[in-house]
């Protein structure tokens, strides 16, 4: 059986030695619902690059607390990449976080593109993006990430093209593109990269962000659905990141 995750605000400057408790919600969830025991090994993430590991020393209803055997650090990471989604429909929308984050994204901007079905208004857009960020967590979880991918709120088209306009690189995928998106070379920096909704990005879209900088370049032959895209294109160019990386170091 693995080891238990869990996420924990961990203030300050924490050493081997320490004691720390994990209260709150994930507390409950630790004590009650997963009901660990003194002795078992959990491993409590910040959320924001760092994280202990060590053994429960004591339970209480509500609340555990783990004695600090190892201080965990998340390197730096060269390239930071950033996903640009449009607003997929119904539960298209938790897959794509789902997969992104489990896939390593660091930002993800969610998009109201001309040709979303879905749109975000008032109230009911917030719920939406607390919706994205819980998915997001609950993955950071499962793939034991000790960085959590930040949800920005909704961008509009201007707002994503200032994006790519101020990254190290940026890529749309678009159907009608020549460019192979295996062919390219993500840099250091921040990479962004664009998926568009169900109806595919606009020409007029894919001009503003042509303007800006964003590459259109396209996958394969066949046409993915959004929910599965981003996760797809996030794995190509991380790839490609790491090639090149390992041959800068070679």
């Amino acid at each position: 059986m693995s080891d238990g995750f869990f996420l924990a605000p961990l203030a300050g400057a924490v050493a081997v030695g320490d004691e720390v408790t994990l209260d709150g919600p994930e507390g409950h969830h630790a004590s009650v619902v997963r009901r660990l025991r003194v002795g078992e090994q959990v491993t409590l993430s910040s959320g924001r690059g760092s994280g202990v590991r060590g053994p429960v020393t004591s339970v209480t209803r509500g609340a555990v607390t783990v004695r600090v055997e190892q201080v965990l650090v998340e390197p730096v990471p060269q390239t930071r990449f950033v996903c640009v989604q449009a607003l997929p429909k119904n539960d298209r929308a938790e897959l794509a976080v789902d997969l992104l984050t489990e896939l390593g994204v660091d930002e993800i901007v969610p998009w109201q593109a001309s040709r979303s079905v879905v749109r975000w208004d008032g109230e009911r857009g917030e719920k939406s993006r607390a919706k994205w960020a819980t998915v997001a967590r609950e993955a950071s979880k499962q793939a034991r990430r000790l960085t959590v991918p930040v949800v920005s709120p909704l961008a509009s088209t201007r707002a994503v093209a200032a994006r790519l306009e101020s990254a190290a690189a940026a890529y749309v995928l678009h159907e009608s593109a020549s460019a192979p998106l295996v062919r390219v070379t993500p840099p250091a920096g921040e990479v962004v990269f664009v998926i568009g909704p169900e109806g595919g990005v606009s020409p007029d879209e894919l001009a503003v962000f042509g303007a800006a900088g964003g590459v259109p370049v396209v996958m394969g032959t066949t046409v993915l659905r959004t929910s599965t895209a981003g996760a797809t294109a996030l794995t190509i160019l991380r790839t490609l990141a790491e090639l090149r990386q390992d041959a800068a170091a070679g």
